[in-house]
């Protein structure tokens, strides 16, 4: 089975509210997104060195597997629109820029620090 990372860029919309934001996508979004098919694992991350304003301030990474990609996005389609029926959607994020990449394949196992370097 190939093995991806999805890659997702957000920012809360009312700075006032971030606690509210980072709440709900730890204890309601990541949840949910965790039940689509494929879903391995997710973390999240704060930028270290944003500007304010020029980048996405939040990065949820994802990590999946599967044989065909449009399937697992059929499930991410399917999951996003239950997620919206049942209420559990917040009115706070803002998601990734326009044209950027959201899903990477791995094409070369994870190394580790340390490991001994081919000559």
């Amino acid at each position: 089975m190939a093995r991806y990372l999805l890659f997702a860029f957000s920012d809360c919309k009312d700075p006032k509210r971030e606690k509210e934001f980072n709440d709900w996508y730890d204890n309601v979004h990541i949840p949910d997104m965790l039940e689509v098919p494929g879903m391995i694992s997710a973390t999240r991350w704060m930028s270290a060195d944003a500007k304010q304003g020029e980048i996405r301030k939040y990065l949820a990474l994802y990590e999946l597997e599967t044989d065909d990609i449009a399937e697992f996005n059929a499930g991410i389609k399917t999951r996003a629109e239950k997620t919206i029926k049942d209420g559990r959607f917040s009115d706070l994020p803002v998601f990734d820029p326009p044209n950027v990449p959201r899903i990477y394949r791995q094409i070369m196992p994870k190394k580790e620090a340390g490991q001994a370097k081919k000559k």
